[in-house]
């Protein structure tokens, strides 16, 4: 496992983390802006990761104290050389009113991410959007459909289920005006 450092990248800080808390036996897995960030391949930039995680704040500790983090308040951790903020929030993972039972490992170098697939991603963000009119999270939800197979008629389904059927015509008007 990678020594972190003020100039570990966003990658780097994740797949440590991701690694240190699977070999604990922690189910964690990233979400919120730095998997945009990854999958917008730094389009858009985040200081804090999100790691969705049924841990407990002892199970937590003991893996985050280990990477060099200490805890600042509730599930938010630091560490004193490395820019980002870890946050755990709590389970179940779950986009609106689905939860999720599955996501994507990604190889960052020697080490694994587990992350939500880029349309997971896509609908985390748009869930934002839909539910509190965050149109930077728009946005975020359209890079990395410009950069990423994403199952649009999945994202369709989700978002009828969810009775957003408009907002996603937005999102669809504005992921075909990116691609132009």
């Amino acid at each position: 496992m990678s020594r972190l450092h003020g100039a570990s990248s966003i990658e780097e800080v994740a797949a440590t983390v991701s690694e240190a808390l699977a070999a604990a036996g922690i189910t964690a897995v990233l979400s919120g802006g730095a998997a945009v960030q990854i999958y917008s391949e730094g389009l858009y930039t985040s200081r804090d990761l999100d790691f969705v995680s049924p841990a407990t704040h002892r199970e937590l500790d003991a893996v985050m104290r280990n990477l060099g983090f200490s805890r600042a308040s509730g599930r938010h951790y630091v560490h004193e050389s490395v820019p980002y903020t870890i946050e755990f929030p709590p389970w179940p993972l779950a986009i609106g009113s689905e939860l999720i039972r599955e996501w994507t490992e990604l190889q960052a170098g020697q080490m694994t991410i587990r992350i939500l697939t880029p349309t997971q991603c896509v609908m985390d963000r748009l869930a934002a959007f839909y539910f509190w009119r965050d149109r930077q999270a728009l946005e975020q939800a359209v890079l990395v459909a410009t950069r990423h197979d994403v199952d649009l008629a999945l994202v369709e389904r989700w978002s009828k289920k969810e009775g957003r059927d408009e907002h996603f015509q937005e999102f669809l008007t504005d992921l075909a005006r990116a691609r132009d």
